[in-house]
């Protein structure tokens, strides 16, 4: 009888929170939920987002318009429930209590998810692959937005050609071809991705760009200029001064850093069990706080752009690209990968159309800029 009772709590537990977001289950909605297995509930309750997550992965339940179902419950629903759990403690004091972003533990994500294939990521970025929000300003397209986005960060940081420009986190490339393009400047990347060097060497091949297997704790040299797009994120915020510490040693005193980043609206040591599980081992998001602590006396905030908006549309697009190659994909990689990325990319756009999300570009000096920084928008 206990056993019944709890599975009659929790299944109702879940529909009340459902219905306060207008989300029925086993409704006739694009964005109500379809249930399979009953045993949903309870794995909810037990396990929090991880268990939504991974029930998905296992076809227990699903949804046409993922992503407008877990909009509306973001944005709508009170997701306490989702934290009450031993699952989401576990996180928390792991996260409170090491540093999971050491030298030895940065290359897990690096293992696990940018080293998954190129042919993956191939398939659904645009001609730069750019794995980051597009800027999205008067256009639908995402190979201009994503052009408009690296354009946005060439004039930000003020490049000339005879810049030397460093990359933390470059990725497949796409930066550093761009700037030395486009500016003319020589651009060294660095990433931890054995196969983005690969692959990043051959892209920007015949152009002043120089790609290394390198962690930013072992930067040598000095730059005039230097960017990290969509790798603060795997920095841990118990590294935050450390790296922007190691920023400041190497870029002249007259030069820029433009930090762009996914960001989150409170300092909590938190992250999504099933995003650290499954997508990203061991990264966090900053807040704002976190962030201009780290620079407090290092840097001069010259320009903090929010473009998070410009997210949702990204994802979306990524997705629909992920779901037209999946045919030829799916022989490697399985069905069960097929759902744990399509809830991936729905999950995260669904978290910025919600605002719960942010996605800020930082331009910080170190001495301030004589006469004032010019925005660029």
């Amino acid at each position: 009888m206990t056993i019944i009772m709890f599975a009659m709590n929790s299944k109702e537990l879940i529909r009340k929170l459902l219905n306060s977001a207008d989300v029925k289950i086993n409704g006739d909605r694009p964005w109500d939920i379809q249930v399979y297995n009953d045993k949903l509930y309870d794995r909810i309750i037990s396990k929090g987002t991880l268990g939504i997550g991974e029930s998905y992965m296992d076809g227990w339940w699903d949804c046409k318009e993922l992503d407008a179902m877990l909009y509306r419950v973001l944005h709508f629903s009170d997701k306490s429930i989702f934290y009450k759990n031993l699952t989401y403690l576990f996180h928390f004091l792991k996260l409170k209590f090491l540093n999971l972003q050491n030298k030895t533990k940065a290359t897990e994500v690096a293992k696990t998810h940018y080293d998954l294939g190129n042919d993956l990521y191939m398939s659904f970025l645009d001609p730069y692959n750019q794995y980051s929000c597009g800027y999205f300003k008067n256009t639908d397209d995402l190979k201009i937005a994503q052009e408009k986005k690296l354009d946005l960060i060439c004039k930000k940081l003020q490049l000339k050609s005879t810049d030397r420009v460093l990359d933390i986190g470059c990725g497949w490339g796409g930066f550093a071809k761009y700037a030395a393009l486009h500016y003319g400047c020589h651009v060294t990347g660095i990433t931890l991705s054995k196969e983005q060097v690969s692959y990043a060497k051959k892209f920007t091949e015949g152009l002043p760009v120089n790609i290394e297997l390198l962690d930013y704790r072992d930067i040598s040299q000095n730059f005039d200029k230097i960017v990290s797009v969509g790798m603060f994120e795997h920095v841990g915020y118990k590294n935050y001064r450390k790296m922007l510490e190691i920023v400041g040693q190497h870029l002249n005193k007259d030069g820029l850093f433009l930090l762009h980043t996914i960001g989150k609206n409170k300092s909590i040591e938190t992250v999504d069990p099933w995003i650290e599980k499954y997508i990203f081992p061991n990264g966090i998001l900053p807040s704002a706080k976190r962030i201009t602590s780290s620079f407090e006396g290092l840097f001069v905030l010259e320009d903090w752009h929010n473009f998070g908006q410009y997210y949702d549309p990204t994802l979306i697009t990524w997705y629909k690209n992920f779901d037209k190659s999946w045919p030829s994909l799916k022989q490697k990689y399985g069905d069960r990968f097929y759902r744990m990325f399509r809830y991936y990319l729905l999950s995260c756009a669904a978290g910025f159309r919600a605002r719960e999300l942010q996605l800020w570009q930082i331009v910080l000096s170190p001495r301030g800029v004589q006469g004032g920084y010019e925005s660029i928008r």
